[in-house]
């Protein structure tokens, strides 16, 4: 099912510019649809939630129309999700409040693939209550995290794991669910950050494994805001920090102050947005979504091989994350939602100065080989380094990579 390019790029303002992006890891650009309901909530009576004025109810409203869109999203339910300012916020709140139940002997399970917003949340909040932190490393030849990695450093006293669903420098893709499997095995929870790949795939998070999750509507054509989801019935378990008259409720108590209105409503619109991107595409909102995602990855693969093809032709660039295949998704997970014009033909790339650049292009799974038609089904993506430094190879490159996997981007979460 083909994207109409033409008519989503004709939708978002910024793309009016011309330029071509290659930074959509730290975030996307805004659909006119997401800009007018911001601007709608904001002109309309607004109040502290309830149900007695007209601003009241339309802030009760928006939250409620917020945390449907993306529960649908995530294949979450609407209790299950709680807003926050970004999801490192609500990384920093979780950890916190799980670690009331650690000490010392207990363990947590980080990776060097994370972003390290996924990391030092963890790491600070075992230190803080006398918890030992334990490394899960990836192959840096392929890029991939398998869940052996993760067995490696399990034990009877790991209380979590933090992994990522996809790595927003190189990204390579874990199988979360082998590794739920093994994390629930331990009697530890599994903790996801999808902050990557929520943009580039229809979540689920039963599914996946996950006991708890994170992601960023920004990531995925929606404003400045983070969002957890988890069951209910494990959020109704915690017992967060907060003030006094805060709500009890879940997923209320979660959620510190005021929520900014405005974003949600923002949020929602993008959800929806997603919704209509698949031509012809009915059912349900998640229905499609679902439809959306896969016609997103059928045009980022394409996007994808020319874009391969066309730097192949180039000298001095090293490709990481060829990875084997994990499971044969053919999901494409990349800086953002793919509405980019096609490139120029592969036999023709624009030739580069000598010297050192970065171009990320996301994370790829279940990409092709280098000879056409041939799917290899494994977690495939390219951190494209010109020039020399300690990333083109070596022992070096690959202790540089498990390095820049944690510190990337570190100011866009």
């Amino acid at each position: 099912m083909a994207l109409d390019v033409d008519a989503i790029r004709a939708r978002i303002p910024a793309l009016k510019s011309g330029s071509a992006r290659f930074d959509a890891p730290g975030g996307t650009q805004t659909p006119q649809p997401v800009i007018d309901a911001i601007a709608e909530t904001l002109s309309r009576p607004l109040a502290n939630r309830g149900r007695t004025t007209e601003g009241e109810r339309d802030a009760d409203d928006t939250v409620a129309d917020a945390r449907a869109a993306l529960a649908d999203l995530l294949g979450a339910e609407p209790r299950g999700v709680v807003f926050g300012r970004s999801a490192t916020q609500l990384a920093y709140d979780l950890s916190r409040t799980l670690a009331k139940g650690w000490g010392p002997g207990d363990e947590v399970v980080v990776t060097r693939l994370d972003h390290d917003s996924n990391i030092r949340p963890w790491v600070q909040a075992a230190e803080a209550v006398g918890a030992s932190v334990r490394w899960a490393d990836f192959d840096p030849a392929t890029g991939e995290l398998r869940p052996e990695h993760v067995a490696a450093v399990l034990s009877a006293r790991t209380r979590l794991v933090a992994v990522t669903a996809a790595s927003n420098l190189i990204g390579a893709r874990p199988d979360l669910p082998a590794i739920a499997a093994l994390a629930h095995e331990a009697g530890a929870l599994l903790h996801v950050d999808a902050v990557h790949y929520a943009s580039h795939a229809a979540v689920d998070l039963a599914a996946l494994g996950a006991d708890t999750l994170v992601c960023s509507p920004y990531k995925f054509l929606g404003p400045h805001l983070g969002v957890l989801a988890a069951r209910p019935e494990f959020l109704a378990t915690l017992r967060p920090d907060k003030l006094l008259p805060s709500s009890d409720a879940v997923p209320e108590r979660f959620e510190l102050g005021t929520l900014p209105y405005e974003l949600l409503a923002g949020a929602r619109a993008a959800v929806d947005f997603l919704a209509e991107l698949a031509p012809g595409a009915g059912g349900t909102r998640r229905e499609r979504l679902v439809a959306s995602f896969a016609a997103l990855a059928e045009h980022e693969d394409a996007l994808r091989e020319r874009i391969e093809l066309g730097l192949a032709e180039i000298g001095g660039i090293t490709v990481y994350s060829r990875g084997r295949a994990a499971h044969p998704d053919p999901a494409v997970h990349g800086g953002g939602p793919a509405v980019g014009r096609g490139l120029p033909a592969p036999g023709r790339p624009r030739r580069r100065r000598p010297g050192r650049y970065v171009l990320r292009a996301g994370g790829l799974a279940a990409a092709r080989s280098g000879r056409r038609g041939r799917r290899t089904g494994g977690a495939r993506a390219v951190q494209l380094r010109g020039g020399r430094g300690p990333a083109a190879g070596g022992a070096g490159g690959a202790g540089a990579l498990n390095r820049a996997c944690s510190t990337a981007d570190a100011s866009m979460r």
